[in-house]
């Protein structure tokens, strides 16, 4: 039975205020339909999920020639280019960027969170590749340079830990609601555009990409929440210092 227009109104007015969690929480559902990160990494174990990875994994590859991925060259070359995205360099660089920019408004508390969040995701990102230690496919040549195990996917995870959190900054200091849901939209795709290019260049299974996706959403979430608690107190700050004593 649905709910009707007064009942909705309540609900239609507390997502247009919290548009950036919304659309987290949107995003991280999503990903959660498929795999729930817990119950994933047990499949991945038991290696339940091989079949499924390495069909997948040869769907966008040449029926004649495994070692190539479907598609011109130019697209194998975009896909490279949309990787590196998801690569510390980039990631790094856009971290800087925008804490800079937190720095040069005096934010200082949001800056040092910023920096916290991201690195704190880089390492447990890290954590969790040596903790489950899954080796790399080996069905083609990987067309990514790679290093570490393959579950959960790096570039993926700390893709949507960077993307999503300073997205949802972003959007924060936005009063339309369009520029916010088109900021939160480009920093959405461009977290799956990642994912997507590292299945395509077969350096990563499938399941290491959604794991990889639904960690880092969790992520973003959390940070989110902590940056709301830190905004909240700077305006309550701000409301008792301009009180009459």
């Amino acid at each position: 039975m649905g709910l009707s227009l007064g009942e909705q109104q309540p609900v239609i007015r507390w997502l247009r205020r919290n548009v950036e969690l919304s659309s987290l929480l949107f995003l991280t559902l999503f990903v959660a339909l498929f795999w729930a990160f817990a119950e994933l990494a047990d499949k991945v174990i038991e290696g339940a999920t091989h079949d499924l990875d390495s069909d997948i994994l040869l769907l966008l590859r040449k029926a004649r020639d495994i070692s190539e991925p479907l598609g011109p060259l130019w697209l194998q070359e975009m896909a490279r280019d949309v990787t590196a995205l998801g690569g510390v360099a980039i990631l790094t660089v856009t971290t800087l960027a925008t804490a800079g920019f937190f720095l040069l408004r005096r934010d200082f508390a949001l800056m040092v969170y910023l920096l916290g969040t991201v690195g704190g995701g880089i390492v447990a990102s890290s954590l969790a590749k040596t903790a489950f230690d899954r080796p790399r496919s080996e069905l083609a040549p990987h067309g990514s340079i790679v290093s570490t195990a393959s579950f959960p996917s790096g570039h993926s995870m700390m893709a949507a830990v960077c993307y999503l959190t300073l997205g949802a900054l972003i959007a924060h200091f936005l009063r339309d609601r369009r520029l916010k849901i088109y900021v939160l939209s480009l920093a959405i795709t461009v977290t799956v555009m990642v994912g997507i290019s590292r299945v395509y260049l077969g350096v990563h299974w499938p399941t290491d990409v959604l794991a990889g996706w639904f960690a880092g959403s969790g992520w973003a979430i959390a940070c989110l929440w902590g940056v709301r608690l830190i905004l909240h107190r700077n305006r309550t700050e701000s409301t008792s210092d301009t009180l009459p004593r």
